[in-house]
């Protein structure tokens, strides 16, 4: 059986230690970028490798041309599969992200592994928390993996660029979804990007609203009913963040509700803000 949204601390425990299966650690903090790690190396998930949003899940900030590509701006593809050879991936491996914050940071990488065409990879529903709350253990050993032979594939989701979302402003063929906290959304309480507000014509969907107060992952029929009254084509739909990480968390819960097609814009309104070119609501 492939996962390829979400997999229960039950059924992994089942298969943690299983040939073909590599399971990754994403947790961060914004404000802290070393906290994951340090928070790996007390204690993680066993047979689980680190993966580090800052350094193994973004690219360079600034594009060749001078302009700024936001906080967390896509990696060189080549570069991110030599990441994920790394890990000991290989184009039949099964992947498995978790991370202790609701999925925040674990669905980026499980985005990101369908960007370069991988479609085996699931996000551990309830993160772990959950798999604490199974009863299983912790592990302070790290798990050295035979270099992986994956190569890139077609990939199974699509990106839009700024100019793509600027020139929409005006032919508004596309549905923006922002999946920061309302506060944010309004222009109010920014403390991490430069400009408070938003893409003007945007919409709000806080990523945080796709859990159950337990943490994981609401019912896809709940999911499928809340995102209709969001959007009506997903396939017209765009989701941005401040730096294309949340945006993710949103995209995973489309996956599970059955409502593909939705694009990412990676840069987000952390490379949005940064022009003060471009309008902003």
């Amino acid at each position: 059986m492939t996962y390829s949204t979400l997999i229960s601390a039950a059924d992994l425990s089942k298969h943690i230690f299983e040939p073909g299966w590599v399971i990754l650690d994403t947790r961060h903090d914004l404000a802290n970028p070393e906290a994951g790690a340090r928070a790996y190396a007390e204690g993680h998930l066993p047979n689980a490798q680190f993966a580090h949003l800052d350094k193994d899940l973004a690219g360079e900030k600034v594009a060749a041309d001078g302009s700024f590509r936001g906080r967390h701006p896509l990696p060189d593809r080549a570069a991110f599969i030599a990441t994920l050879q790394r890990w000991g991936i290989n184009n039949n491996t099964q992947v498995v992200v978790y991370d202790a914050q609701g999925g925040m940071f674990a669905a980026r990488l499980w985005w990101m592994l369908r960007w370069v065409g991988h479609e085996a990879v699931a996000v551990l529903d309830g993160g772990l928390p959950a798999w604490l709350a199974s009863g299983m253990w912790l592990s302070t050993e790290e798990s050295p993996r035979v270099l992986g032979t994956l190569t890139e594939r077609s990939s199974l989701v699509t990106t839009v660029s700024a100019n793509d979302l600027l020139a929409n402003l005006s032919n508004e063929k596309l549905i923006v979804v922002d999946a920061r906290a309302a506060d944010r959304f309004r222009g109010e309480n920014e403390t991490i990007d430069p400009v408070g507000g938003h893409i003007p014509e945007a919409k709000n969907r806080f990523f945080k609203e796709n859990l159950q107060v337990d943490g994981n992952f609401k019912s896809p029929e709940q999911l499928r009913q809340e995102f209709s009254a969001v959007l009506a084509d997903p396939a017209q739909a765009v989701m941005q963040c401040g730096s294309g990480v949340t945006a993710c968390h949103n995209l995973l819960a489309l996956e599970i509700a059955g409502l593909q097609g939705a694009a990412l814009y990676p840069g987000s309104w952390s490379e949005w803000c940064a022009d003060p070119a471009r309008p902003v609501a």
